[in-house]
């Protein structure tokens, strides 16, 4: 078995466990590949052993990725994965933890149970921006969102949305967000969107700040088509697909759908989404219950 490990930084309390994953791959006889860029702040974990290196989607071998990091850290896996259908795990070093939903704690009984194959693989819904098609150069979907902005300090915009070419709404907002249920417990539950379990075959729009109180979330199936036109004082508008953003002008036309890739994300044997919604939110911490 080969197991990549995935990261952007690593605390240096976090080191100690680091090393006990590690020790425990090794012990196991799982070769181990690292993402380069990763390197300088794990590689005292080693403890002099030299791992195999990958930098990106061309040259990654592996059977598991586990994402070192937060939540945020594992959508930047999906540019290194793309459509290879290597599953991902992620390993919480950060704070809320919905997608890296394996704690300090629970990392040496995570690589018994790996090694075991005490897990199943679930494939979570990607969204793709089907126009325009050039806008990000490595890969045109994402997790959790795309949303429309108005860029920083600018005037609200206003935001036409069609589904199957019939008009829902024109948002005058701050923003609009258009989630997967993967990414409705992310930006689009902080703007006041539905949870939506991740098996769920749909979409949520969740305006952000919008002007007209009357406005709600929207919970749309996931086959539909969604058109976005902006208009606004500004000339452009702020676009972002997870973690990528970029400017575009108000004469761009945005189309949105599922995308036919989606990614395999590990759900390890005794961990549920409602079990993890109840930890994360604290659903439940009432001297009542």
């Amino acid at each position: 078995m080969n197991i990549a490990l995935f990261g952007k930084t690593l605390a240096q309390d976090y080191k100690s466990t680091m090393k006990d994953l590690i020790k425990s791959l090794y012990l196991n006889n799982i070769s181990i590949s690292v993402y380069r860029p990763f390197w300088n702040d794990v590689s005292d974990c080693f403890e002099g052993k030299v791992p195999l290196f990958f930098n990106g989607h061309s040259d990654i071998d592996a059977d598991i990725i586990l994402s070192i990091g937060g939540d945020g850290t594992l959508l930047d896996v999906l540019p290194v994965v793309q459509e290879s259908g290597i599953p991902v795990l992620g390993i919480n070093t950060g704070r809320m933890g919905f997608l890296s939903s394996i704690s300090r704690s629970e990392v040496s009984q995570t690589i018994d149970k790996i090694i075991s194959r005490q897990y199943t693989v679930e494939e979570r819904s990607l969204i793709e921006l089907a126009k325009p098609q050039d806008v990000f150069p490595d890969i045109n979907y994402s997790l959790n969102e795309v949303g429309i902005f108005h860029k920083a300090n600018d005037n609200l915009i206003v935001i036409c949305v069609y589904i199957n070419d019939l008009l829902v709404n024109k948002y005058w907002a701050d923003g609009l967000i258009v989630a997967t249920p993967t990414g409705s417990t992310a930006y689009s539950l902080s703007a006041g969107g539905p949870i939506i379990a991740p098996n769920s075959k749909s979409f949520v729009i969740t305006p952000v700040a919008t002007h007209n109180l009357s406005v709600r979330p929207l919970v749309i199936p996931d086959d539909s088509t969604i058109r976005i036109k902006v208009q606004g004082r500004s000339n452009d508008f702020k676009l972002s697909m997870d973690s990528r953003s970029t400017i575009l002008g108000n004469d761009t036309e945005l189309v949105i759908r599922k995308a036919k890739a989606t990614l395999s994300m590990i759900k390890m044997d005794g961990k549920d989404f409602f079990g993890t919604i109840r930890e994360k939110l604290l659903w439940g911490t009432d001297i009542r219950n």
